[in-house]
C-alpha cells in the first residue's frame, strides 16, 4: 500500500488575506460577531481610537483574544501569546496582532469589572434571540480551586502555635548568644544565630499582622496568598477555593447569571442569585429550582414571597427515606390549641422558646410517656418526648407539599440535565481545575467569562454559525 508524504518545500499560491484562512462555517466567527455586538461603554471599557500617546491594541480585539481562549481551554497569557503567533484561528480574530503575554495580563487585570458584565450582555443577547424565556431558573454550585495553597490558611489556632514556637526560639538563640558573647564576640556562630534571630522577629510580626487581621475583619481564617479565598471542603478534600454559582434557564440550559462567594455551602445563595437573575431578565420568573444544599428557609421565604414558585427539597425529601412512624411529620399541631398530639393521641403543651434558634419546645409529660407503649421507640428520654417548631414552620411545611407536587417533579427531573451541564462543560471540556486570578473580584470575572463561553457554544449548537453571525450584525 503506497503512502501519502507532505513536501514543506513545495511552492504554493498562498491565500491573499487573512480572511480567506477561516471557513465561514469556523466557530471563531462567531466569537468574533459576538464581541462585536457588545456595547463597551456598558461593559465599562473606553474606545478611544485618537486617544494621545503610544498606540495600544485594541479593547475588542484583546476581548475576543480572551473569550476565545477561554472556548477553547486556553487561558493563561502565556499560552495566548502562543496560539496569537501559530494558530490561524487566532491569527484571524485579531488581525495579525500578537500582543505579548505581558500586555494580554495586564488588560485582564485592569478591566475584571467589565468581564464581570460580559455575561450580562451576552444574557441579553440570549434573550433578544429568544433562546432565553426566563420563566423556571435552575441554582447550582462548584467548588473551583483558588490560585493559592491551603498551607497559606491560617487562623487563629495557628497564629497562637506559631507565635508560642517563635518565642520559644527566640528565648533559645538569646541563650545561646550570651554564651557565644562570653566565648568569642567573633565566632560565625553568633553571626548565625543573629541572623535567625531577625528572621524570627520578622515572621513573628508577619503573624501578630495576621492575627491582628482576623480578629478585626472578624474571620475564621484568612490566606496569605489570596485573603479573599476560603477553605473549601470537596470530594477531593479540603483545598483553598472558591464557590462558584450559576443561574441556568429551562429552555436551552443557557446561563442567566453567574457568581463566585467564599463560603463553603449554598445555603445562603439561592434568593441571591435568584434575584440577580431577574435582575438580568428586567422579570420575574416562575419558578426558582434548587437541589437540598440550599434549603435555607430564610431564603426560600425571601423567593415566595416574591410570588415565585419555590422547588427545593428539605434534607429528609432529598434523602428518599420515608419517615418513620414517630417522626415529627406525623405528630398533628394544633393550630388554636397551640398543642402537638402525638401519633397516640397524647399531648405535648407549649414548654418555652429558644430566641436564638427562633423556636418553640413543646413537651410530653414524663410519666405519660412512660407509661406509653412506645416508650423506647418513640423516645428514651426521661423528661418525655421533645418537639421543636421553628417560627416559619408553616412555609416549610407549605414548600415541602409544593415539591411534592406531580409538575414540581417533572421541573426537578429536569435540574440535573439544565443545572449541572455548564459545570461539566467548564471542568471537562474546558479543563478548568482552578481560577488564575486572585481575588473576588478577578475570579468573578473569570466565571462570567467562562459562563459566556459556554453560552456562545450553545448558540452554535442550537443556531448555527452562518446564522448565528446574521442575527449577532443586525
Amino acid at each position: 500500500m503506497a503512502y501519502r508524504h507532505g513536501d514543506r518545500r513545495q511552492n504554493m499560491l498562498l491565500p491573499s488575506s487573512i480572511e480567506q484562512y477561516v471557513p465561514q462555517e469556523a466557530p471563531v466567527r462567531a466569537y468574533d460577531a459576538f464581541v462585536d455586538s457588545l456595547d463597551f461603554e456598558q461593559l465599562g471599557i473606553k474606545i478611544e481610537p485618537d486617544k494621545a500617546g503610544c498606540p495600544q491594541y485594541d479593547p475588542k480585539a484583546m476581548l475576543k483574544l480572551l473569550v476565545y481562549g477561554y472556548s477553547y481551554g486556553v487561558r493563561s497569557s502565556r499560552k495566548l501569546e502562543r496560539e496569537s503567533h501559530y494558530n490561524l484561528s487566532f491569527i484571524w480574530l485579531t488581525g495579525g496582532m500578537k500582543p505579548d503575554h505581558k500586555t494580554i495580563a495586564e488588560f485582564r487585570r485592569r478591566n475584571k469589572v467589565a468581564l464581570s458584565n460580559v455575561l450580562r450582555q451576552c444574557a441579553r443577547v440570549c434573550i433578544e434571540l429568544g433562546l432565553i424565556e426566563g420563566n423556571t431558573l435552575f441554582v447550582d454550585g462548584s467548588k473551583v480551586r483558588a490560585s493559592a495553597c491551603i498551607d497559606n490558611t491560617w487562623d487563629r489556632d495557628r497564629c497562637i502555635r506559631r507565635l508560642e514556637k517563635i518565642d520559644a526560639r527566640v528565648t533559645e538563640i538569646l541563650s545561646e548568644c550570651e554564651q557565644a558573647d562570653q566565648k568569642e564576640c567573633n565566632d560565625s556562630s553568633l553571626v548565625k544565630m543573629e541572623k535567625e534571630l531577625e528572621d524570627n522577629e520578622k515572621l513573628r510580626a508577619r503573624v501578630l499582622g495576621i492575627l491582628n487581621r482576623l480578629n478585626a475583619e472578624d474571620k475564621k481564617s484568612i490566606n496569605t496568598t489570596d485573603s479573599d479565598c476560603a477553605k473549601i471542603r470537596g470530594r477531593q478534600g479540603s483545598h483553598a477555593g472558591y464557590n462558584a454559582q450559576t443561574v441556568v434557564d429551562e429552555k436551552h440550559g443557557l446561563i442567566v447569571s453567574s457568581d463566585v462567594v467564599n463560603e463553603n455551602n449554598d445555603l445562603h445563595q439561592f434568593a441571591k442569585q435568584i434575584n440577580q437573575a431577574a435582575q438580568t431578565l428586567e422579570k420575574k420568573p416562575e419558578a426558582g429550582c434548587a437541589d437540598a444544599g440550599y434549603s435555607s428557609i430564610k431564603e426560600l421565604k425571601d423567593i415566595d414571597s416574591q410570588g415565585i414558585k419555590v422547588i427545593v427539597p428539605s434534607s429528609r425529601q432529598a434523602s428518599g427515606k420515608p419517615p418513620g412512624p414517630f417522626d415529627k411529620c406525623n405528630f398533628k399541631y394544633d393550630h388554636d390549641r397551640d398543642i402537638y398530639i402525638c401519633p397516640e393521641g397524647k399531648i405535648l403543651r407549649y414548654s418555652r422558646t429558644d430566641v436564638k434558634r427562633a423556636q418553640k419546645r413543646y413537651c410530653a409529660e414524663a410519666k405519660v410517656c412512660k407509661e406509653c407503649r412506645n416508650f423506647g421507640l418513640c423516645t428514651r428520654g426521661r423528661h418525655g418526648r421533645r418537639v421543636n417548631r421553628r417560627a416559619d414552620e408553616e412555609l416549610a411545611e407549605k414548600l415541602a407539599v409544593q415539591y411534592e407536587q406531580p409538575e414540581s417533579q417533572k421541573i426537578y427531573e429536569l435540574r440535573k440535565q439544565k443545572a449541572e451541564l455548564p459545570f461539566g462543560h467548564i471542568k471537562h471540556n474546558l479543563k478548568v481545575d482552578g481560577f488564575l486570578l486572585r481575588g473576588l473580584a478577578g475570579v468573578k470575572a473569570e466565571m462570567a467569562v467562562l459562563a459566556s463561553c459556554f453560552n456562545i457554544a450553545r448558540m452554535i449548537s442550537i443556531i448555527g454559525v452562518s446564522k448565528l453571525v446574521t442575527l449577532l450584525d443586525r
